[in-house]
This record gives C-alpha cells, sequence and structure tokens, in this order.
C-alpha cells in the first residue's frame, strides 16, 4: 500500500509539471456555483442562512465529519457516536434532527430515502473535495430532496481551477488518529474543438480508534471530475464513494455505568450460560459501501435564459454484523432442534443485517434574467430501490440456519417535485420573492420483516408548498419577512412502529435584519414554526438503533438567532452567535403509568432552549491565525414529557485551532500546519442519548407502572489533532 501511494502521488506531481511545461494553464473559468443556482439563495434572499467557503472548511479540516466542521453555526447542535467526531455523526438544527435536514451535493438530494438520515461515514473527507456549503435553517426555498423540516445543507463540489495542483495533507492525532489525503488537477487544458478540459482527483484513507472502547473505523474514499466546458456550455462528470468499516458504537450506555466507566461499550458483549460476561466479539462491525455518479450539462442560451439538466446514480451495499446471545429459533423462522436428547430452543448465533440499494434519477432547472425579474423552474424525479435482508453466519446450535435469509423485504420509492421561483425589484428598495412546489411521493414495502412477520404497506402524498417573502433595502440594511409551507412523508421507522402515522405539515414564519459595513455584519432573525402532526422523537430506538418518532398533534418553536463577525483590530476578529428558543408541545398526550395523561406546554425533545458560538480569531504576523472557538449548548430533554430520566445536562466546550502557511519557492508552492487542540477544558459532556419506557405489571398485578431508562453516548475528553498540507 506504501509503494502504491509513493507511486501515485509521484505521477501526479509529474502531471502537474507537465502542465505547467506545456503551457496549457488557462485562465480561471468561475461555473461550480451554477451548479446549484437553482436550489440555492442568494445573501440578499428572505431566508435564514449561513455559508461556508473553500478556505473556512479547510481551516478545520483534519479528518472529522462534515456534521462537526459546521458545529459553530448558529442553532447547531452535533454529537458523534465514537465521541471523536469521526465514524457515526449527526447533526441537530433548531432542534430537528439529521432526518429532517435536507442535504443536496451540486442538486443532488443525498439523504437516505427510507431513513432520511445522512450517514457521512459513508463518504469519509467530503469536505476536502467541497467548494462551499449553505446552511439555510428553517424550511427555506424549495429544493430536492425530502422536506426540510430544519433546515436543507446544499454542498457543491469543487470547481474549476484554473492552474494544475497537486496536493498531498497528513494529519494525525488522539485515538491513533490518522488522515492521509491526495489531491490533484490539471488545470484548465486546451481539448477537442472549442472546448476546454478540466480533471481533477482526490484519495483519502481516515483510521481512528475512536474514544469509546473498540469504536474504530477504517475509512477510504475517492472523488474524480471531469469538465469540459466553452463559453456557453458546460459538461461536468462527477464520481465518488466511499467504503467504511466502523465498530459498532451506537448502543449507548447508562447512568450508573457512565460513572464508572464513560468509555466502555456495550457492542459485542458476550455471555456464559450463567449470564456472566467472558468477552467481546471483535468483529461487531457496520461495513458498507457507496458510490456516487452525477452527470451535469449547463448551457447558456445567450438569451438569458440557462439550464441545467443532471442525470444521477448511488449504489449502496453493506451489512453490520451482530452477536446475539441466547436467541430463539423461532424468531428466525426456525422449529425446536435436539441435541444430545435435549430439546434445544435458543442458541447464540452471529447474523449479518443487509442493505442493498439503489437510488438513481434526474434533476433538472431553467434559469431566466430581466432587468428586474429572476425565474427559475425546476424539479426532480428520483427511484429508490431497497433490498434489505439478514443471514446467520454462525450459530452454536442449528447449523441449518446458517446462510438462509430469516427475513427479506423491499423497499421502492418514487419522488417527483416540480417548483418556480420569482425574485422580482419593484424598486432599489423594494423586493419580492415567490416560490411554489408541488411533490408526489409513492412509497411501498413488501416482504418478511424480522421476527418473522409480514410488512405490506403502501402511502402515496401530494404535497403542495408555497413559499413568499418580502425585502426591505437600505445601503447597509436589509430587512426580510417571509412564510414557507412544508410538508414531509413519515420515514421507514415510522411506518413500522405506527400503521397510523401521518405526514406532518409545518408553516414556518421568519422575521429578519441583516447590517453589514466593513468591520461589522450582524445578521438577526425571529422565527415562528407552528407544526401539525409534528413527527417528534420520542426518545427511543429501534431494533437498529433508529429514533423513533410519532405524531403528537400541535407544537410550535419560537426563536431568535444573532449572528455577527466583528472586527475589534486590524488582526482580531470576534464571531458570536447565539440562539434562543421556545419549543413546546401544544396538545401531546401519552400512556405513562397505566393512563392517558396530558403533557401540553412540554418541551419538545432534543430541542434546547440556548444554543450559542463563539470564534475569536487573531492574525499576530502574516499567515499565522489562532482561533479559540467556544460551544455552548443549553439541557435539554431526550422525551417530550420532560421525565426528568430523561435530561440532558447543558454543556460548554472550547477548542482551539493554530494555522500557519510557509511560503516557499522551491518543490513546493506553500506549506501549511495546522493543530487543534478539542474540549482544551477537559469537560466531561453529553451531547446526545436515547430515553425509553415500559410497563411493567410484575411487581403488582394490579397496578401498571412504567419504567423509564436512558442511554448517554460521551464525548470526548481532551484530545488533539495536528496536520500538515503539501502543496505543489
Amino acid at each position: 500500500m506504501k509503494n502504491k501511494t509513493l507511486f501515485i502521488l509521484v505521477f501526479l506531481i509529474g502531471v502537474v509539471a507537465i502542465a505547467q511545461e506545456k503551457g496549457i494553464v488557462k485562465d480561471t473559468i468561475s461555473l461550480d456555483e451554477i451548479l446549484v443556482k437553482a436550489t440555492r439563495i442568494s445573501e440578499k434572499a428572505p431566508f435564514t442562512q449561513s455559508n461556508l467557503t473553500k478556505e473556512e472548511i479547510e481551516e478545520r479540516n483534519l479528518g472529522q465529519d462534515i456534521p462537526i466542521l459546521l458545529n459553530f453555526l448558529p442553532n447547531v447542535v452535533t454529537t458523534s457516536d465514537a465521541g471523536a467526531g469521526i465514524g457515526y455523526t449527526g447533526i441537530r438544527v433548531r432542534g430537528s434532527d439529521a432526518t429532517r435536514v435536507n442535504v443536496t451535493i451540486n442538486g443532488i438530494p443525498l439523504n437516505d430515502s427510507e431513513s432520511h438520515g445522512v450517514f457521512w461515514v459513508n463518504m469519509p473527507d467530503f469536505a476536502s473535495s467541497t467548494q462551499s456549503m449553505q446552511l439555510q435553517r428553517g424550511v427555506g426555498s424549495s429544493t430536492n430532496g425530502a422536506g426540510a423540516f430544519g433546515a436543507s445543507l446544499s454542498l457543491s463540489t469543487n470547481g474549476i481551477r484554473d492552474n494544475a495542483f497537486a496536493e498531498v495533507a497528513l494529519s494525525g492525532g488522539s485515538y491513533n488518529t490518522l488522515k492521509t489525503n491526495i489531491q490533484f488537477g490539471t488545470g484548465v487544458l486546451e481539448s477537442i474543438g472549442d472546448f476546454k478540459a478540466e480533471f481533477t482527483g482526490r484519495i483519502s484513507k481516515i483510521q481512528s480508534d475512536g474514544y469509546i472502547d473498540r469504536a474504530s473505523s477504517d475509512l477510504k474514499s475517492a472523488y474524480l471530475s471531469a469538465s469540459f466546458f466553452n463559453e456557453n456550455t458546460m459538461i461536468k462528470a462527477i464520481a465518488f464513494g466511499g467504503s467504511e468499516v466502523t465498530y459498532q458504537a451506537w448502543y449507548g450506555i447508562d447512568a450508573e455505568t457512565l460513572k464508572i466507566d464513560r468509555t466502555y461499550n456495550p457492542a459485542g458483549e458476550i455471555f456464559d450460560d450463567s449470564g456472566n460476561l467472558t468477552g467481546f466479539y471483535n468483529n461487531q462491525v457496520d461495513d458498507y459501501k457507496q458510490d456516487h455518479y452525477q452527470l451535469h450539462f449547463n448551457h447558456n442560451f445567450g438569451n438569458e435564459w440557462v439550464a441545467n439538466l443532471a442525470v444521477h446514480y448511488t449504489y449502496g451495499r453493506g451489512f453490520f454484523e451482530q452477536y446475539k446471545n441466547d436467541r430463539d429459533f423461532e424468531d428466525y423462522g426456525y422449529t425446536p432442534i435436539t441435541v444430545d436428547g435435549t430439546l434445544v430452543n435458543t442458541t447464540d448465533l452471529v447474523q449479518r443485517r443487509w442493505l442493498d440499494n439503489d437510488f438513481y434519477g434526474t434533476t433538472f432547472s431553467l434559469l431566466k434574467n430581466y432587468d428586474n425579474l429572476n425565474l427559475i423552474f425546476g424539479g426532480a424525479y428520483n427511484i429508490y430501490e431497497g433490498d434489505h435482508f439478514g443471514k446467520v453466519i454462525w450459530a452454536q446450535f442449528g447449523s441449518s440456519m446458517i446462510g438462509d435469509k430469516f427475513y427479506e423485504n423491499t423497499g421502492i420509492k418514487k419522488d417527483f417535485n416540480i417548483y418556480a421561483k420569482a425574485d422580482y425589484a419593484i424598486n432599489e428598495n423594494w423586493n419580492v420573492f415567490a416560490d411554489l412546489q408541488y411533490r408526489n411521493v409513492d412509497y411501498k414495502v413488501t416482504g418478511i420483516d424480522e421476527g418473522p412477520s409480514v410488512i405490506d404497506f403502501k402511502d402515496k402524498n401530494n404535497f403542495i408548498n408555497p413559499k413568499l417573502g418580502l425585502n426591505y433595502f437600505t445601503d447597509n440594511s436589509n430587512f426580510y419577512l417571509s412564510y414557507a409551507k412544508a410538508n414531509k412523508e413519515p420515514k421507514r421507522a415510522d411506518y413500522l412502529a405506527n400503521n397510523d402515522v401521518k405526514p406532518e405539515s409545518l408553516d414556518d414564519f421568519e422575521l429578519g435584519w441583516k447590517y453589514k459595513t466593513d468591520k461589522f455584519l450582524l445578521n438577526t432573525n425571529i422565527y415562528y414554526m407552528y407544526y401539525k402532526d409534528q413527527l417528534v422523537l420520542t426518545g427511543n430506538l429501534d431494533d437498529v438503533g433508529n429514533p423513533i418518532a410519532n405524531n403528537i398533534g400541535k407544537s410550535f418553536r419560537l426563536g431568535l438567532e444573532i449572528e455577527s463577525a466583528i472586527s475589534i483590530l486590524k488582526n482580531l476578529q470576534w464571531q458570536p452567535n447565539l440562539a434562543l428558543s421556545i419549543n413546546k408541545n401544544i396538545d401531546k398526550f401519552a400512556e405513562f403509568d397505566g393512563e392517558l395523561q396530558d403533557f401540553d406546554n412540554t418541551d419538545l425533545s432534543y430541542s434546547p432552549a440556548i444554543v450559542a458560538a463563539s470564534n475569536i480569531v487573531y492574525q499576530p504576523i502574516k499567515n499565522f491565525n489562532i482561533s479559540f472557538l467556544s460551544k455552548f449548548v443549553g439541557e435539554q430533554y431526550m422525551s417530550n414529557i420532560e421525565h426528568k430520566n430523561s435530561k440532558l445536562d447543558s454543556y460548554f466546550v472550547n477548542d482551539m485551532l493554530v494555522s500557519y502557511e510557509l511560503q516557499t519557492k522551491k518543490l513546493f508552492k506553500s506549506v501549511v500546519f495546522s493543530g487543534m487542540l478539542n474540549n482544551i477544558f477537559n469537560v466531561k459532556y453529553i451531547s446526545n442519548g436515547y430515553f425509553y419506557t415500559y410497563d411493567d405489571t410484575w411487581s403488582d398485578p394490579n397496578k401498571v407502572t412504567t419504567i423509564t431508562g436512558a442511554g448517554y453516548y460521551p464525548q470526548a475528553e481532551i484530545n488533539f489533532l495536528l496536520g500538515a498540507t503539501l502543496k505543489f
């Protein structure tokens, strides 16, 4: 492997040297943002947004996942199963979990069609191939994919670079973390006819043991793009993918274990016949691969009309492997067997639960610009086909089980949407925005689930989502008012947990003020999000670790978000943000202690009332930056009934980032050294967990008592990452 890496590095440096020697490097062509213009919003749009440039992304990109890189944006809460930001990570925005954050890459939907989640572990180091990110909080403007109830995250991959380049990035740190990254690009080359061409690529490998016991990650990824363009047309082909093998760390630990061993991982526990722990299964892993292919076509017709068309295909396949103690034959569809004259109906076994899926479709948009009117027409049609099945690969008893599928079912989802947007400037001060989307979703699942049990359900939904906005501009200010409607279908786990589950709807009102001068920036907004039949997290998990949600009737979120950037001195800048919110159930009822109880006016789960962040950036000398980053998350509940056992305490965590770019004139153009010290005050905190209940009638047959329990995901104590990037 080392020899192959060295060969590739030498080859890429050679490509760069030849391109520069032959003088075929041309001027910069800025076409990257045109691919996502239909689904993004401008800074002047009447919606709440935050933008990250490539430079801002690179500052903290030492191997951690994209959610962790977004941690210091307003009203964002992130978490890591392994504790250190590598492996399975999650994000919440305005209290809404990742299944309600719509994610697109170059306008192509990324959220899994059935779970609605985004598993960043399947695409490690994707930040290194990202040109920019835009996070729209709230509903935002129409986009492709599942409806956004917390936010929309738009990623744009690397744009066309004029000069040939090669980069080698190495980083490592606590928990045996090591990242290796090689990137290259040919720069703009003369091609066939009047077209020019440009090629870029990346290969990455990340390894980490994780903060939690055995929470190891072995991650690999690659990215390739080819662009062909002239003055009016661009064709861009992109292929990227990743493979991950991570030891499972999604089980969490209870309160007692947290006190005595906060890094304990119960995954893979093996017990003897007396119930004594004898060890851990060493291959209790999640093993998954995912390949993405995108082909984009963009054409400017020369009369202010611009067309975008894309086709895409994603192939995902993999399994997670589990050691199961004392499992009933009946649960696997098998009858008991006789061993040495004794009837045996349970066995220890190892199972693999597989997912094999295809996701493909097209997105399209047409843009028209007039003097004071911008029009966008767009949409998408996507199809998902997912096969779920399980196999036993080892059994203590019952060898006939091995190799057979003990469950198998298929989910098929067709998702069509079309939208129209208009942005009209009434005069130099007033601007109006209108957006109307129609979305049709057809989803069905058939087959045998674990148990075994028959599953057969179908659901069709038609959603109409209007959005309106009004802007008022002065020299330095932008005042805006907007309304956005969103509807969202349940996810697979919701359908399986409740036959009566319903779609949810949201009315989002935003009132904001943006103020900007050379030395001061202020973005502030008030939002009111009113839900009907909101699917909120109960705090419980299903048997594969997915959060379970149910409809709760009416609820709301009312909040204030403030984001600022202040130039205190020429070389000193402060970037604080603050989010204050009230997140409440209006008509919540639930069974507790055998009675239907009213839990009106309780906090929505996983919705802290205070989220704040700060970044102080100091540049003592040229090319040397020191950043002090702080994050505060207020207390929150993991249930919708404000039960004391479901409470997560507030936490305040601080990081320090140092970077220095050494510019040379010899072999390297420059060398960038960077270092990050995370959680510098060694805070023992928890950013995520789960809460469960069950009814107990054993203690007193005449009385139903609800028993509660909780699981917690401890985050890493003080840890560090160091890196160096060599730029050729």
